[in-house]
């Protein structure tokens, strides 16, 4: 019995979900098919790959060196079909593009529409998701180009610099938090500062530009969403930093919430698009970049306002 690209794909799926029903989903396929694929792959390899636990499925330890194998052969395979796509220098066909969630919301309404019209021919999937998943998918091949903040710091990767996404001081109107004048980022109490919870980088990248502070005084608010950020400082509970890309999709309510420019050099990220410096489509995913390039560039909408 001779192993099958199917059966590589299956073991993937189920090593990265760890559960056979979940597995399935992924590779839209039933439960019983997955799991015969599965078996029938031990049976070829002559071992256990994996292990059947009450919360699901374990990979053996014999079974995660093989997935490590497998989603090489799977991420060369990818390869070689990009080549044949690349021959044709058409943007067709699948792709499936990550972006991290600070992004995602505020990009993707004008994004999709402008691909859709711009290459009519190309399946597009997105995936959105922290940026280390990001990065590690996109190494794995189950992405083709993800939209993240850099520097990356990953080698095996191209970086494609978009535009430099600044950051505001966004204060409540009253009450204890509404600051008076804030001339740099360094300059703000710790213990006012609203966050989004660890894992997310763009906490991370807020930090940086607050400079040398102090970790021991922040709050752990344990939120996930800019917007819930949002009505926190508009209740008076903070203040926070909120990227321009944000702004510009007209999330905020002005009356509820006072915006101010800092002094420069003014505090900001770099929104970049990445991909695998061995992908042959490097050329295809240079035209992407420009598209979403061309998107920062018709921001004419800028928020208004205090410096």
């Amino acid at each position: 019995m001779k192993i099958t690209l199917r059966q590589l794909r299956y073991l993937d799926a189920l090593a990265s979900e760890g559960h056979f029903g979940r597995a399935a989903d992924k590779s839209a396929v039933t439960q019983p098919a997955l799991s015969t694929q599965i078996r029938e792959l031990e049976e070829a390899l002559g071992c256990r790959l994996v292990e059947r636990v009450p919360s699901g499925a374990r990979l053996t330890t014999l079974g995660g060196a093989i997935v490590e194998r497998a989603r090489r052969i799977l991420a060369d395979v990818g390869e070689l079909e990009d080549f044949a796509r690349a021959a044709s220098d058409k943007v067709a066909g699948p792709l499936s593009l990550g972006v991290i969630p600070s992004i995602a919301p505020y990009l993707l309404p004008r994004l999709l529409p402008r691909l859709a019209e711009t290459y009519p021919d190309l399946r597009l999937t997105v995936r959105e998701t922290v940026t280390a998943t990001l990065v590690e998918e996109l190494n794995q091949g189950h992405l083709d180009v993800i939209v993240a903040s850099s520097p990356l710091g990953d080698s095996n990767l191209v970086e494609w610099p978009l535009f430099r996404d600044t950051f505001l001081l966004a204060l409540p109107p009253k009450g204890p938090y509404a600051l008076g004048a804030v001339s740099s980022a360094a300059d703000i109490p710790p213990e006012a500062l609203l966050l989004l919870e660890d894992g997310h980088c763009l906490r991370d990248q807020t930090l940086a530009s607050c400079g040398a502070i102090d970790a021991r005084r922040l709050r752990n608010a344990g939120v996930t969403s800019l917007t819930t950020i949002l009505h926190l400082v508009a209740a008076g509970q903070g203040i926070t930093l909120l990227p321009e890309l944000f702004l510009s999709a007209g999330q905020v309510d002005e009356s509820q919430i006072r915006l101010v420019r800092f002094a420069e050099p003014e505090p900001h990220r770099m929104i970049c698009v990445a991909w695998r410096k061995t992908s042959p489509l490097s050329d295809i995913y240079e035209k992407l970049a420009e598209v979403v390039q061309g998107l920062a560039n018709d921001r004419t909408s800028r928020p208004v306002a205090d410096r």
